[in-house]
């Protein structure tokens, strides 16, 4: 079995028990679910802006454990300091060891910046879940859906008010556009074998449209890459690892932009 598969079946029953402990009508009775979103859309887009969606990342599959010592008030409050252009905060708990109390921790320490939650979404309930938790964006990966759930999901996060993310791996998955989807990403990591090449963004990034702001993901651990990219067309980068591997995550972002 490839992770991908592994780790949705294990997300479908987190997901279950999830349901049978909060409901969706006590999702929207969250003091947070009727807050306007920001938009990482138009951050992006500044001319001013650094493009960096910093990332809290304490684990993975292909890594293991990166960095479990740093909170993540301290870390997204540093980032933002550092000049980020977004956040993204992982909240899958089995593979990343992340959670959705780090999600709402990041959101109130940093109430004015886009806030990213980065999960791997196969059902409904999750796009309520995430408003109901602060974010203001949400990822909907190619991998993990049918054409259909992927339409749905994304209409009802615009409807939400949130913005989405559709990440991609390889051409085939660029059927999985639809028009609720605000950015695209690609992702230079194959979640099948994990291994990474930056230049799958550049292979994919003239066969997007246009209206969709595009951001390269994984990978990316010096500002060279990210000055390559920018020749492509790409706005956004998302960084996590990078940051996360050092004592001082804030730090590593901040002298990361600087070079920029």
């Amino acid at each position: 079995m490839d992770i991908l598969k592994k780790i949705t079946e294990t997300k479908a029953g987190e997901v279950f028990r999830q349901k049978g402990e909060v409901t969706v009508e006590q999702l929207k009775m969250s003091r947070l679910f009727n807050r306007p979103c920001n938009s990482l859309k138009s951050s992006l887009l500044d001319l001013e802006s650094s493009g960096i969606i910093a990332e809290f990342k304490q684990r993975s599959p292909s890594a293991g454990a990166i960095n479990v010592v740093n909170k993540v008030e301290k870390v997204t409050m540093d980032y933002v300091n550092a000049g980020a252009a977004g956040l993204s905060v992982l909240t899958d708990s089995e593979y990343f060891g992340g959670s959705l109390d780090n999600l709402r921790k990041a959101r109130k320490t940093n109430p004015d910046i886009p806030l990213l939650r980065k999960d791997f979404i196969i059902d409904q309930y999750q796009v309520y879940e995430s408003k109901a938790s602060g974010a203001d964006v949400i990822l909907l990966i190619a991998a993990c859906l049918t054409k259909e759930k992927a339409e749905l999901f994304a209409k009802e996060a615009k409807s939400l008010g949130m913005e989405v993310i559709m990440e991609i791996h390889d051409s085939e998955e660029l059927c999985m556009l639809n028009d609720f989807i605000d950015i695209v990403g690609i992702n230079n990591r194959n979640l099948k074998s994990f291994k990474v090449d930056i230049d799958t963004s550049v292979k994919l990034s003239g066969q997007i449209s246009d209206k969709y702001v595009k951001i390269s993901e994984s990978g990316l651990s010096s500002p060279q890459d990210i000055k390559y990219l920018k020749k492509y067309g790409f706005r956004g980068f998302l960084i996590g690892e990078n940051f996360m591997r050092s004592s001082d995550p804030g730090l590593s972002c901040k002298l990361f932009i600087e070079k920029l």
